[in-house]
Parts: structure tokens; C-alpha cells; sequence
């Protein structure tokens, strides 16, 4: 089979050819957390006198999702006679207007990454770490509580389970 020169390749090309098989197998589900060609404005409305037209329509080439309605990155795709990263300043104008904090860029050959979230400073970064480890602790030592808690109902239950049916008669006291 003859090698495909990705530079004659449209962009759609890419994208079915190379993008899809990439987020594909870096698991990600097309059906549930991938919307391609994702249209997210009508238009711009432009008035002329008495002539009103609509502007064209704004979507971008993938938004991916963590769950259902919660959109995570977009990507922004380009032909390869472009860089990896040519589509990045336009990606990050829609996830802005998306409020989409991660974008991707892209050409087929590899993948540009911006994460709009800027970090705390490395103080806070630790103190959080630090919350955290301190809260699943707290976890573990709640969930021992419970399964022994659980363990002592069940005991309770199986003793008052077998005092139903096994009662020991008590001995009749004169009075």
C-alpha cells in the first residue's frame, strides 16, 4: 500500500483519517463524549438599511466531554499544510466562548495542548495536596467505622434472629 502524503489531505480528511483513530485509541468514546462540527452561535446578525442578514454560524471541530454536559476541550483542527499548533489562538477563542477550560491543537501529526486554568502558586498546590490526604484519611477511618458497625448489626441481628427461634423458656417463680 502507497503511503498517504497528508499535505494534499483536506482537513475532514484528517480528522477521519488521523484524529478520530487518536482520541479513539486514547479512549475516548466517539458516540458518548465526542460531538464533531459542534455549532455554538446562529451567526452574527448584520443589518444594512432594511436588509438583514445572518453572519455565518460558529462551531468548533470537536468539543470532548467528561460526562454528558460537561464539556472539557475543544480541538481545533487543521489541514497539514499547516503547523501543529496554527489553530490554537482560534480554539482558545471558542473554548473561551464555550467556557471549555483545555484546547487542543492539531494537523494529523501530533497534538499542541493549552490548559486555560492557570495554576495556584506552589504553596497552595501543597496545602491542597495536603487537604486532600488528610480527607481520604478521614475516609478510610470512617469507612473502618462503618463496616465494623456493620459487622456488630449483623451480630446483633443474627443473635436476635436465633433468640426468636430457639426461645429458652424461663423458669415459673412462686409468688
Amino acid at each position: 500500500m502507497t503511503e498517504i502524503n497528508k499535505k494534499t489531505l483536506t482537513e475532514r480528511d484528517i480528522c477521519t483519517k488521523f484524529i478520530n483513530p487518536a482520541l479513539e485509541s486514547a479512549g475516548w468514546d466517539l458516540v458518548r463524549q465526542i460531538r464533531e462540527q459542534y455549532y455554538f452561535t446562529d451567526g452574527q446578525v448584520k443589518v444594512r438599511g432594511k436588509t438583514v442578514t445572518r453572519g455565518d454560524r460558529k462551531f468548533v471541530d470537536y468539543l470532548l466531554f467528561y460526562k454528558s454536559n460537561i464539556p472539557l476541550a475543544v480541538i481545533k483542527t487543521k489541514d497539514n499544510s499547516h503547523s501543529i499548533g496554527s489553530g490554537m489562538q482560534q480554539g482558545l477563542g471558542y473554548a473561551e466562548s464555550l467556557d471549555v477550560p483545555c484546547v487542543f491543537s492539531t494537523n494529523g501529526d501530533g497534538f499542541l495542548f493549552h490548559d486555560r486554568l492557570p495554576l495556584p502558586p506552589l504553596a497552595e498546590q501543597k496545602r491542597i495536596v495536603a487537604k486532600v490526604t488528610e480527607l481520604l484519611s478521614l475516609c478510610d477511618t470512617l469507612e473502618a467505622r462503618l463496616q465494623t458497625a456493620e459487622s456488630a448489626s449483623t451480630q446483633l441481628l443474627s443473635a436476635a434472629v436465633h433468640h426468636m427461634l430457639n426461645p429458652t423458656v424461663a423458669p415459673k417463680q412462686d409468688t
